[in-house]
């Protein structure tokens, strides 16, 4: 007698390719799929006992983590992917494919964005900056899953171009955010965050590099290596958000939302507290002008 029912969704929807995710993939498909949902669970419940207007990651990570329940339970289901033509690592004269799950990028371009604008919005930079690194993160996940679905070598450039979105979005993210946060005193918080979503990131493309980009590694351990760094990245992230905003300022973070909107912005912003120049009166019509010695 099994004490768990068996894992029947490789039966109700087959896998196709050379390449291809087992039932044990699936089991621990299943397993992060869970896992999300507990997540999802127990974040959105928290928002219930938050401040009135102290909820917006609450409601960004709660997206995130819904969204990645949804992608986990379509790759566990063994739904979502297509077969590809390995460019590299096959073997020598003969016709290789690939199961590559399209279904995991949808991920990424909706939880990789939710913790960018959190960085932001926790930093303080201005809502162009933020803009940017969220097109910056969608151009890097959107090359990565072009790459995937390219059938020959030619998808190293989508690559690269993708690689080259991710070090301008790190450094944004490191620099430009870290002088943001200091001006509005969460500088520690923010660097222990952003230096932590950072360093795993870095990752993200060594995992993809041995799995779906250069098929060192089968596609069950590929999803194994994609499931640790999903769970470390946003559920880690979002509890991350959750435990130490309860000593943030909101107020002078501008990030206090009401039913009018952000409140007034507070904290020392010089290009906004320096007096302009006085400017010069002007003259009285039918008054002569003193000439000058």
């Amino acid at each position: 007698m099994y004490i768990l029912p068996r894992n029947e969704a490789l039966d109700v929807n087959p896998p196709a390719g050379n390449e291809e995710l087992t039932t044990h993939g699936s089991d621990w498909l299943w397993a992060v799929f869970g896992l999300y949902m507990l997540f999802f669970f127990i974040f959105f419940a928290t928002s219930f006992i938050a401040k009135s207007g102290e909820k917006i990651f609450h409601y960004l990570f709660t997206i995130a983590l819904l969204v990645g329940s949804l992608t986990y339970f379509a790759v566990a289901s063994d739904l979502g992917w297509e077969v590809i033509t390995v460019a590299d690592s096959k073997p020598v004269g003969g016709l290789w494919t690939r199961q590559v799950f399209w279904v995991e990028y949808v991920n990424w371009v909706v939880s990789f964005p939710v913790i960018t604008i959190s960085l932001g919005l926790l930093s303080g930079i201005s809502w162009a900056s933020i803009v940017f690194n969220v097109f910056l993160s969608w151009t890097w996940t959107v090359s990565l899953l072009v790459s995937a679905l390219t059938g020959t070598r030619y998808k190293w450039g989508f690559f690269g171009i993708g690689i080259l979105a991710w070090f301008i979005l790190a450094f944004n993210t490191l620099f430009y955010g870290t002088a943001g946060a200091k001006r509005v005193g969460v500088a520690r918080d923010y660097l222990i965050l952003a230096g932590y979503v950072n360093f795993f990131w870095m990752i993200y493309p060594i995992a993809w590099g041995i799995a779906d980009g250069g098929n060192k590694i089968g596609v069950t351990p590929g999803y194994i290596f994609y499931g640790i760094l999903d769970i470390l990245v946003v559920p880690v992230m979002a509890f991350a958000f959750y435990f130490l905003s309860s000593k943030w300022d909101y107020n002078k973070l501008n990030i206090a939302f009401t039913r009018y909107g952000r409140v007034p912005q507070s904290g020392e912003f010089p290009e906004k507290t320096t007096p302009a120049p006085a400017a010069a009166a002007p003259p009285v019509v039918g008054e002569p002008t003193t000439a000058a010695a």
